[in-house]
This record gives C-alpha cells, structure tokens and sequence, in this order.
C-alpha cells in the first residue's frame, strides 16, 4: 500500500449528505509530529466509509519493518477494516527502536496529534495504544508515562529492557482540544500481553502492572490468556464515576506477530474506554446503543439524513405516558458515544423516562480544513443549518409513536450540545418544560443562523468545570459570586434580567465537587441554577446526568397552554 500526503485542502472534497459523517478520505497517509528531538513521521490509516469519531488504535510497528509492506502483509489494515477503526502506525527512526525514553515520548505526542480536527475526527480521548514485536517495549514505556490517558495496552512481544517509569512533568499539556491531566500521576490501565515466557523482564511488567492496577492475588485463566488478574474491589471508591475495570491478561507463545493475536487482544481491549471526568480521565466499560436496548432511528431534514438513538426502559409502558430527555453531545462527538459517555441511559431506566440522543448537523471549523465536523447550528456551503428545525422534526416523529408526556420534555447536552439544550431552552420553551446545559450556554458567536426568542422562559441548570477553557473566568467576578467566560457570562446576566433578578441575590451550598449558586423568583422557586464543578476541565461525567434529572428537569412541567410548574405549583413570572 503506497502512502500518500495529506490534501492541502479539504474544503475541496464534497460531504454526502446522506452520509454526513463519514471521512472525506481513506487510505495510508504521512503525518508529522512535534517532539522534543525534532518533527517525527507518524501513519495514519482510514478505512473506506469509515465513520469520523470512531475508536483509534496507534501501533509501535518492529523497527526493521518497511512500513507500506507491512501494514498489508502483517494484517493490519484488514483489521483496522473490520474493526471500523483508525489506525495509527509509529515507525521508528534507523531502524531500531531506542529505549531511553525519547520513543516513548514519541508515541505519547502521536496521541496528542490524532485528535486534531483538519482532517479527520477521532473518538476523543478513546485511544488505545499496541506495541508488535520490539515495538513492545517502547509501547510499555509510552502507557507508563502516561497511563491516564491511554484507554488500553495491547503488548506484543517480549519486554528487551527493564521497566523503569519515565515520570511525566506536571502541568497541563495542551494541543487544540486536548487537554491531559495536570498532575503528573499514574492511573489503571487495561493491558494485555503476549510474551514467549517469564523472563525477568516481562515478568517486571506483569508486577509493575499488577500493583499499578490493584489486582487481586487470586489469578485466573481463560479467554484465551495464560493469566488474568482482576482488579480488587471493583468500585471500591466510586458508585457512579469510576469503574475500575483494569485487568491484566497474559498470553504464553512464539512471540512472532500474527494478526490473531490482534484480534483477541482487541476483543479484550476495546470494552473499556476513557473519559474525561473530575480530576482526570476515567476508565468505565463500554456501552453500546445497540446493545444496551437503543433503537437507531433517521429522518432527512432540509436535504441532510440525521441520526439519533431512542431508549425506551421496559418499564415505560404504552399504557401511560412518560417524560422524554433529549441529550445531545459537543462538538465532533456522536450520538453513539454520547450515549456512552453521558450515562443518561441508565438513569432512564431506574428514573422512568425515554432518553433521545440525536447527532448534530455539520460544520466546516477551519479555512480549508475539515467540512463535516458534527456540529449544533453549524453551516455548510456557507448556508446555516437550523438543528432546532430538526428536533422539532425528531420530537414530533417520536412522539407519533412512543407514549411521550408533552408536559415533560426536557433538554441537556454539554459543549456545543449545552449551547444547543440552551438555545433549545431560548427559542423552545413551548417544547421543553426546563434545561441543563453542560460547559457551555447558547453562543450567538459561535452557532450559526439566527434564532428568534421563545414567548415562554424556561428555567435552567448550568454545570461547568472551575479549569474549563470555555466557560469558566480566570479572575475573581465584581458582578457574580462566581467567574465566568465573558460570552457565558453575558448569557447568564440575560436570564436573571428577564426573570428581574439581581446578580447578588442567590443562594449558595457546598456538596463536593460543587458548589451552587440558585436564583430563585419571588415564589422561591429556582430558576436559573449554576453549579462550579472543583478541578474540572471542559468535560462532564454520568453523576451530571443524575443531577440534572433528580435535582432540576424532573421538578418541572410544561402545561398544554404554556404554562410552567415547579413540584406541582405553578410558576408566576409577575415582576
């Protein structure tokens, strides 16, 4: 397979609209990196048809290896074809991979540069991270440095060093959209081995990931490995957030690279996935729409095919009806993996309601870069897409054949999916009885079209991070008791003047990670909610999905004439 450049111009390639997330691009491409020593080559590989935002896997090839020979003859672009992934392939430099670090440092930086937005969308932060052969240990070494970050580790092939951690620097390394954690702390990791015996070692990884993931001492086997060692406790320190689901798995046999050895680490591997959460990023099993019981549904809407996912718990019988959640992600996320990463589905099912998770529209981000980044309200063509056209559509399609409550409607979403649930909550309110937006309110700056203003207020919770690069100030606020982007803030300053409430009149609570500030009218009803999340960055975690329903959407209703209550009472906006 011959590998060929990157365009220069990706503007220049059309979007089929019946497809609208699918790469504009397959094939073997060079890419360029930033390291320490200099600008590395890097390989990315893209499967015809692939959907952007699909999961990523960057591959340490052997050292020796002639790369556009072998990723053919070594299987791993019919992998990456089946698996409907990105494949990302690390080639060393003279022909030999170096064990002081530098490599590992390399691999890491590869990590930071796939999530870049000019030609392709990966599923961010979901990045799984394999070593072939001698590639191995240079791989054992990048997961090390950096094990908060990876998603899995995939090791093939005997360890030729010792294992000795490279400590990471602290503070916060950045690339676009990437953020790392700011300390320079280890985290588990899912990691699977193959190696030819129990030299001293592999058996040096086997304990450093052994202790690293707290496992249990009792070992199993099966599956296909020699060894499996379980994480001890799992949830030991968290219910909702943190499922440590690290396990350790060994494989004993020829170490020669063989593409089934792929193929059962990947079965493995790619159940667990890595999100961004409080304080870091957190591991927490996979879940599939399909799978978990979501039906996928589309409808063409102004000449564009849209997506969404509906789950409907059992126990959401035809025989009454039931409150609806519309939960929409950020920007170059999915309906697919918001569905994951929001936990939404599972509050569904224990609270009683239909969960709706819909896909953006598109939008071209950069000049001459990428055209069909997902995107609320974004625009192509230079022609603003209306998505509050859209879920009217979808409502209204729902609700023609599920038992949906048209008094409890509501919206939430984070990123752009928060700017969408606010807009929603803007120009919506006859739909939606209230809103929770997620690190981001309505942005006349950054959606796309104009959107006249709803007759009806709908009353909102926001939640961001203290360190979110949106939303959150970087100076104490003379005007609020917390501090806010100045577009946010604007937003916010909107709200309390239509409802004729001053800026120092709030309540305010602790319950960690956050601390609230409510505004509540003259009958003493919240209104507009902010919530500071502690040592947060751009991101939210499933405990907001429980929040925003238990405390906030579940307390309103939206009567057939508009009207609004608050616990049954009804809500007066007398000033």
């Amino acid at each position: 397979m011959k590998s060929k450049q990157m365009p220069e111009n990706m503007a220049e390639y059309p979007v089929d609209l019946a497809h609208p997330n699918r790469t504009l691009i397959c094939g073997l491409f060079e890419e360029t990196v930033d390291t320490a020593a200099g600008k590395r080559k890097f390989y990315t590989y893209i499967p015809e048809n692939l959907e952007n935002c699909s999961p990523c896997l960057v591959a340490a090839i052997p050292a020796v290896a002639d790369l556009e020979t072998y990723i053919d003859q070594s299987g791993l672009a019919a992998f990456a074809d089946e698996n409907r992934l990105f494949l990302f392939l690390a080639v060393s430099e003279g022909n030999q991979w170096k064990p002081d670090g530098s490599d590992a440092e390399y691999l890491n930086a590869v990590y930071v540069a796939v999530q870049a937005r000019d030609y392709y969308v990966t599923m961010q932060d979901n990045i799984y991270l394999c070593g072939i052969e001698d590639g191995a240990y240079i791989a054992q070494q990048a997961a090390m440095q950096m094990s908060s970050e990876w998603s899995a580790l995939i090791s093939l092939g005997d360890i030729a060093g010792d294992i000795k951690l490279s400590e990471r620097k602290s503070g916060a390394r950045e690339q676009g959209d990437v953020e790392l954690a700011v300390e320079a702390r280890q985290s588990q990791l899912p990691v699977w081995m193959l190696i030819s015996g129990e030299t001293e070692n592999n058996q040096k990884a086997i304990e450093y990931w052994k202790k690293q993931n707290g496992t249990t001492k009792e070992e199993f086997s099966g599956a296909g490995c020699d060894h499996i060692w379980m994480p001890d406790s799992v949830r030991k320190y968290n219910e909702i957030n943190n499922e440590e689901t690290s396990q350790v798995r060994v494989k004993i046999a020829e170490t020669a690279f063989h593409i089934d050895y792929l193929r059962l680490a990947w079965e493995f591997a790619k159940r667990t996935r890595r999100h961004r959460s409080v304080a870091g990023k957190a591991l927490r099993n996979y879940k599939d729409p399909i799978a978990c019981g979501a039906e996928i549904h589309t409808m063409e809407v102004d000449g564009m095919m849209r997506t969404w996912y509906e789950y409907v718990p059992k126990s959401c019988t035809p025989d009454q009806k039931w409150p609806v959640v519309v939960v929409m992600h950020g920007r170059g996320g999915s309906a697919e993996t918001f569905f994951d990463l929001s936990g939404m589905s599972v509050v569904a099912e224990e609270r009683q309601f239909i969960a709706v998770f819909p896909q953006a529209g598109i939008h071209q981000q950069k000049k001459d870069g990428l055209k069909n980044i997902l995107l609320w309200c974004g625009s192509y063509q230079d022609k603003p897409i209306n998505d509050v056209t859209f879920i009217r559509a979808m409502l209204e399609d729902i609700e023609g054949r599920l038992p949906v409550d048209p008094e409890r409607r509501y919206a939430c979403g984070q990123s752009s999916g928060g700017m969408m649930s606010d807009l929603l909550g803007y120009t919506a309110g006859d739909l939606f009885a209230a809103v929770a937006p997620w690190s981001a309110l309505r942005s006349p700056k950054r959606m796309f079209g104009s959107y006249e203003k709803g007759k009806l207020f709908t009353p909102t919770m926001f939640l961001y991070g203290d360190r979110d690069f949106l939303s959150a100030g970087t100076e104490p606020d003379a005007e609020f008791p917390f501090s806010l982007s100045t577009e946010v803030k604007e937003i916010v300053r909107e709200k309390l003047e239509e409802l004729d409430i001053a800026a120092d009149d709030y309540l305010t609570w602790e319950n960690a990670p956050i601390i609230w500030y409510t505004y509540c009218n003259r009958q003493g009803i919240p209104m507009v909610i902010v919530g500071k999340v502690s040592n947060m960055v751009h991101a939210n975690y499933p405990e907001e999905s429980w929040i925003s329903y238990d405390q906030f959407l579940s307390r309103f209703k939206r009567g057939k004439d508009g009207t609004l209550y608050y616990g049954g009472k009804k809500v007066t906006f007398d000033k």
